[in-house]
């Protein structure tokens, strides 16, 4: 890594905060606390969304290419569900069926086990918001055959929203007083 690339800010923080807190709005939802509406679709816009978009670009000049892919990947996942969810309302042809939103609530899962694997030399923070991030996709494919399973979806997507928020504040913190404030578990040795 170059000297200057090392210089920039940590884009992690803004990418967590933007999955966390979107993750958490969408999943208080799911666990039947209120209806679908633009607040949850435009946090998935701009802050899930963009703002992640806006972290892997800034993860790629640092040269990180797990945070480019992560944050770009699930910035692009928060940006798709809102395209899927609104683009029906113009022409309802459009709208997807049970099976192919379980499919594409799979193929994330997949995609999200896959980078846990990518985290295992990570801190546990990390490891746990990947984790329960893989288990929540896997729920909610599930839940679109079995909808009681839904608030249990639900109440596992807050859990590992608020992962990604502690996650978040925890490097902020953390680096801001140079010393351990909130703990985010060892990262194991190479």
């Amino acid at each position: 890594m170059s000297a200057k690339a090392s210089e920039l800010a940590n884009p992690a923080p803004l990418g967590l905060m933007g999955f966390g807190m979107t993750t958490i709005l969408l999943n208080l939802h799911n666990a039947g606390l209120f209806p679908m509406n633009s607040m949850i679709l435009g946090m998935g816009v701009f802050y899930g969304g963009i703002a992640q978009v806006v972290a892997g670009i800034m993860e790629f000049r640092k040269g990180n290419t797990f945070g480019t892919l992560a944050f770009t990947s699930y910035g692009s996942f928060w940006l798709s569900l809102v395209f899927l969810i609104l683009l029906p309302t113009e022409n309802a042809a459009f709208a997807p069926d049970n099976a192919a939103m379980a499919a594409y609530l799979f193929i994330w899962g997949l995609f999200t086990l896959i980078m846990f694997f990518g985290t295992l030399k990570a801190n546990r923070a990390l490891q746990f918001v990947f984790l329960s991030l893989a288990i929540l996709f896997f729920l909610l494919t599930t839940a679109r055959f079995f909808p009681p399973l839904l608030p249990i979806a639900g109440v596992e997507g807050i859990i590992c929203g608020f992962s990604a928020f502690y996650l978040s504040l925890a490097e902020v913190l953390n680096e801001a007083h140079k010393t351990t404030v909130l703990p985010i578990g060892p990262v194991r040795s190479q």
